[in-house]
């Protein structure tokens, strides 16, 4: 028969602390590498999304956040880039639900460029803010899209799997982006969206 033996009992539960705390710090540094990996991409989507800097800042920390709030079972995810860019898109919609002003934050021009620079193209400043503002005024579903297409170099179907819509809506968001960009920037004909690197 057992006998009931507060030093093994304190002694279990300091094992179980430390533990309990080893974790913590091993939780903590998984978070930090996956910070350190993905953010600069997912604010960038997250921005191509809101079209506001802020909101973008916000979305993406708010997922570092829960992610350090889970705990061990941030273990079990079997791949960060699709988990992180999952849950930087549901928190985007979160906020543009929680926004009744959202028109007025994608209406507002930011001294920061939402689009990467055009590498090899050749593009001036003008020719930047008047793509930017075009692609502001598309819908968040639209530059979602745009934004996976042409600056991740992605498909119709890799983004269809991301997003977990079908191809057809992908291709058809991504066709309805690009006409309406191609009408606000007056592009007449097909190849003129490759000037503004479209």
């Amino acid at each position: 028969m057992a006998v009931f033996n507060y030093e093994n009992r304190h002694r279990r539960a300091t094992i179980v602390n430390r533990q309990i705390q080893g974790d913590l710090f091993g939780v903590k540094a998984e978070v930090e590498r996956a910070y350190d990996k993905h953010a600069g991409k997912l604010y960038k989507y997250a921005l191509m999304i809101l079209a506001d800097h802020e909101a973008a800042e916000d979305a993406v920390q708010r997922v570092f956040v829960k992610m350090m709030k889970m705990g061990n079972s941030i273990l079990q995810i079997e791949s960060y880039d699709g988990y992180l860019r999952r849950a930087v898109r549901n928190e985007c919609y979160e906020i543009i639900k929680k926004h009744i002003r959202f028109r007025g934050l994608v209406d507002e021009l930011s001294s920061m460029p939402i689009i990467e620079d055009l590498g090899k193209k050749e593009s001036n400043e003008d020719e930047r803010k008047v793509l930017e503002g075009a692609i502001k005024k598309l819908s968040p579903k639209e530059r979602e899209v745009l934004h996976m297409k042409v600056y991740e170099n992605k498909t119709l179907a890799e983004i269809g799997n991301i997003i977990d819509v079908s191809v057809n809506t992908v291709a058809s968001r991504y066709r309805y982006a690009l006409s309406k960009l191609r009408q606000m920037l007056g592009c007449k004909c097909e190849g003129e969206d490759e000037h503004y690197g479209l």
